[in-house]
Parts: structure tokens; C-alpha cells; sequence
């Protein structure tokens, strides 16, 4: 979201929130009360542990340990998912837990417009490009909304079914930074994004890179952080706080360059600041470009 100001839609997105969790403790609580009665104490389920799986001799290992210590002691919900191409790569905590978009979502929105301009065999036109660029480069909030609402549910729901991303659940009445997202649907976004494939053309999917990359100074924190020299940059963020589980803050990235071709998703709920989820972000992005890096 864009920093400083808060937009309507913004407070209205918290606001139907608050409604939507007032309502959600009212039906709970009965049924919390009728299974507490009933139920036997059941040990607490061990908290899920980074996995990863690598070509490239020790590397998986390096990059579990590595991760993992970079998430010791941060306080929130994290979930993490990283795939090299060069190394056939891969690592991933709570791929599947669902996180409010916040405005990582802009991605998704750019690729189901070209997905659909492509469809159409149609360019963008100036009016579409003008939007999208605001949207990624400045994250402009405004723009998305045209953006989501000139699409409309049905064709965002066409380009998620054609893109496989199955967990993600579009954001209802225009609250598109409401939508429900995972690592896993993230990452398959930014595979697309990253190699030739059936949904993007190679023009579309330059297009999204190049925007990424193109993203102001002061959004380029998250996933970039400790970048190698030489590598290529592509990168969109997400903040949005809400009266319950804190600041949602979230970076996605592709990196390429010094024989790596990588994709970085760094999911974070329950953060007491903006900033806190940053430093996470930060901390675990910081040993992965180190740990590839070397490898």
C-alpha cells in the first residue's frame, strides 16, 4: 500500500475487517465452549520447520539451517518459499498458510490483465499501461482499483484457474488487498513471470519484470535485501495493518544474474510494526543471496 496517507478504501478494507472478525468471535465462541467440554487435553502441534531440497550438494542443508536461524526469536507468522532454477532449489515454511495480499496482489493483477489482452490478441492501451505502471512502480492504490474492477472477478478467477494458482481466493466487493494468498500460488506466479510458458507471452512477462524493476527506491526493501552484485532485481511489496493479527508485510522477488535464476516469497502476519516485518523479511532474503551466492 502507499505509504503515509490512507487511502478510502484502505480504512474501508479495515473496517469491513473488524465487522467481518466481530462477527466471526460471536459464532466462535459457542462452539470453542461446546468442543472445550467434550475435549481431552491435546498436546500443542510442533511448529512447522523450514524444508528444503537441493541438486546442489549441502546446499539444501545450509539454506534450512541458514533460514532458520534467521527466523529465531521474530515474533508473527512467517512462511517463506524460494526455488533456483540453476540448482533446481527449493525451500518452503507454511507454503500453504493464507496472508491478506496487501499489495503483493498488484502482480497478480498486471499478469490476469496481459492474460487476457493476450486472449483478446490485443495490446494494452495507453490508459492500461499508464495504470499498471502506477500500480507496480509506486504501488498506487487508486490504480489497482481501476485495474481490478475493469477486470472484474470472473476473468481474475480465469487467470488464477489457468495459472494453477488454486489457493488463491480473490478479495470479495473490490477489497482486492483482501485477497487470500500462499507461498505456493506466489511462487508458481513468479515461475510464470520468470520462464516461457502457455498464460504469458515473452513481451507480457518482460513487461512485469520490467516493471518490477523499475519499483520507487523507497519500496525496494524485503526480498532484494544483500543482493549480489550483478544480479538482476524484480521486486513488488504489501503492508496493511488491521485490527487483528497486526501488520501484514509481505515482498515477492525474482533474481537473476551470477549463475542463479531464483524466486523469493516471503509471507508475514502478526508483526507489531511495519517495520518489524521488514527486518524479518530482510534477515531471512539476507542468507539465501548469501548461501547461493557461495554455492
Amino acid at each position: 500500500m502507499t505509504h503515509g496517507r490512507t487511502s478510502k478504501s484502505e480504512k474501508a478494507g479495515r473496517v469491513s475487517g473488524r465487522a467481518r472478525a466481530g462477527v466471526a468471535v460471536g459464532v466462535g465462541v459457542g462452539v470453542v465452549m461446546a468442543s472445550i467440554a467434550g475435549a481431552t487435553p491435546a498436546a500443542a502441534a510442533p511448529a512447522p520447520t523450514v524444508s528444503c531440497t537441493s541438486a546442489k550438494a549441502g546446499l539444501a542443508a545450509k539454506l534450512k539451517k541458514d533460514i532458520t536461524a534467521a527466523l529465531a526469536n521474530r515474533k508473527g507468522t512467517i512462511a517463506v518459499g524460494l526455488y533456483d532454477r540453476s540448482t533446481n532449489t527449493t525451500c518452503a515454511l507454511r507454503a500453504s498458510s493464507a496472508f491478506d495480499s496487501a499489495s503483493v496482489v498488484k502482480v497478480t493483477v498486471l499478469a490476469a490483465l496481459l492474460w487476457d489482452a493476450k486472449k483478446h490478441n490485443r495490446y494494452l492501451t495507453d490508459r492500461e499501461t499508464s495504470l499498471a505502471k502506477a500500480m507496480i512502480t509506486k504501488s498506487d492504490n487508486a490504480a489497482t482499483s481501476t485495474l481490478w474492477k475493469q477486470l472484474g472477478l470472473t476473468k481474475i478467477k480465469g487467470f488464477l484457474s489457468a495459472a494453477g494458482m488454486t489457493q488463491t481466493k480473490p478479495g470479495a466487493n473490490g477489497y482486492w488487498g483482501l485477497t487470500q494468498i500462499t507461498v505456493t500460488d506466489e511462487q508458481k506466479l513468479l515461475k510464470l513471470v520468470t520462464a516461457k510458458n502457455a498464460i504469458l507471452s515473452d513481451n507480457s512477462r518482460a513487461y512485469i519484470l520490467k516493471l518490477m524493476g523499475q519499483v520507487v527506491s523507497s519500496q525496494r526493501w524485503g526480498t532484494p535485501y544483500g543482493v549480489p552484485s550483478g544480479v538482476t532485481v524484480a521486486v513488488k511489496n504489501g503492508w496493511l495493518q488491521r485490527a487483528t493479527q497486526g501488520w501484514r508485510v509481505h515482498s515477492v522477488g525474482a533474481f537473476k544474474g551470477r549463475g542463479h535464476d531464483y524466486v523469493i516469497t516471503v509471507l508475514t502476519h502478526g508483526n507489531s510494526t511495519m517495520n518489524h516485518g521488514i527486518t524479518t523479511i530482510q534477515g531471512v532474503a539476507k542468507v539465501i543471496h548469501k548461501d547461493l551466492a557461495a554455492s
